[in-house]
């Protein structure tokens, strides 16, 4: 077992035995919002959330009262369902893990299926636009691929709205899904959401999350293993801008052996109050023999008055891995490189822009689309381009 963290760096992970992670959980998983709690900020798993901005999808006083629009652009082959929750794919996935997410889950009234047969090979991707407007919304989101399938799922949510979501992604045996999700909200807007992945034998899942609008986005991507050979990349960006608050918990149960997951997460952050949250907890249990596994943290400050708040966990309860470890690192604009480019020629906010996109580009090249990669960095050079304005 390797703890790899950075001297220097800011995080308060752990490396414990025998205490699953999900002991900092208020409740056991339920998908009835019952049996949770009203969260007052001070459990672990709400301790760095403004409960005040989640406008009452906490503690029950968020009727649905909003309006959503769902637009979904296949390829072939692909079905595109409307059920109810009795739909035995809703819910398979695994159980809501906070009260927002049961309160989803106990809220919404159809969910949405996207079906990639088995064996089906694509060659373009699955595009699912959701849009606010106005309201609060509760939604559900099912893709399911089959076995040895492979394909791309993008995933935009834009508009306004106070939003409380599920989304799954059920693998099948020897598939390989890679999920785009991309929050571009406007200003205004709320959402938070737990993804979670269920992965079959020897299959591959890939998770590309950016977070750039909103005034609060809290996601909860998770992962379960369903069978032994498992993989799972998750990589995410966000740039978290003046007064916004975005926080991603990801929690990774290896309980199956001869599994693997890979994490690697960067933000940057700007503006005053601008906040930051990247939770990473990996459990390894006793019966995951040969679990190799590794998560990533790294967040760049670009001005005074932003907050980044940083903990990796690694739990491991047995010793028969083939490897484990985590880093996290904060730090400041490196004024050092800026001037270096400065002397060679270029203007300071070109230096900074070339910064920023080195900083994000190995991220942003995971996710495999052009016109998706070239537009999400013209979105940052844009944010970068008003904060010099």
């Amino acid at each position: 077992m390797a703890d790899n963290t950075p001297a220097g760096s800011t995080t308060d992970g752990a490396i414990t035995v025998g205490q699953p992670a999900d002991a900092r959980v208020s409740a056991a998983p339920s998908y009835d919002v019952a049996d949770f709690p009203v969260p007052h900020g001070r459990e672990e798993e709400w301790r760095f959330t403004p409960l005040e901005r989640l406008r009452g999808l906490h503690d029950g006083t968020a009727e649905a009262t909003g309006g959503l629009r769902v637009e979904v652009t296949a390829p072939d082959g692909v079905t595109v369902q409307t059920v109810d929750r009795t739909d035995p794919r809703v819910g398979r996935a695994g159980k809501p893990v906070d009260r927002v997410a049961a309160q989803a889950y106990s809220s919404f009234e159809k969910a949405s299926v996207v079906s990639i047969p088995k064996e089906a090979i694509l060659t373009e991707p699955v595009r699912i636009a959701v849009h606010g407007e106005g309201g609060t919304v509760y939604g559900h989101q099912v893709v399911e691929i089959g076995a040895f399938a492979e394909a791309v799922v993008v995933i935009e949510h834009t508009g306004d709205t106070t939003m409380a979501a599920n989304v799954e992604y059920l693998v099948g045996d020897g598939a390989k899904l890679t999920v785009v999700s991309v929050q571009d909200w406007d200003d205004t807007a709320v959402h938070a959401a737990q993804h979670t992945a269920l992965i079959g034998r020897d299959a591959t899942f890939k998770s590309v999350v950016v977070t750039l609008g909103g005034d609060l986005v809290r996601l909860h991507p998770r992962v379960v293993y369903g069978a032994p050979g498992g993989e799972a990349e998750l990589y995410g960006l966000y740039f978290t801008d003046e007064g916004q608050h975005q926080e991603h918990r990801l929690f990774i149960d290896h309980d199956t052996p001869h599994c693997r997951s890979n994490v690697a997460y960067k933000g940057a952050l700007q503006g005053q109050d601008a906040h930051a949250v990247w939770i990473g907890d990996v459990l390894i249990r006793a019966a995951a023999e040969g679990t190799d596994t590794y998560e990533l943290n790294r967040n760049l400050v670009l001005t005074d008055g932003a907050r980044v708040d940083s903990v990796p966990n690694l739990e491991i309860e047995t010793g028969e891995i083939v490897g484990a470890g985590h880093a996290s690192a904060t730090g400041r604009f490196d004024d050092e490189q800026l001037f270096y480019l400065q002397s060679r020629g270029m203007r300071a906010d070109d230096a900074r822009r070339l910064v920023v996109r080195g900083f994000f580009g190995e991220l942003v090249q995971q996710i495999g689309l052009a016109d998706l990669e070239e537009r999400l960095m013209a979105k940052i050079d844009a944010e970068l381009e008003a904060s010099v304005g």
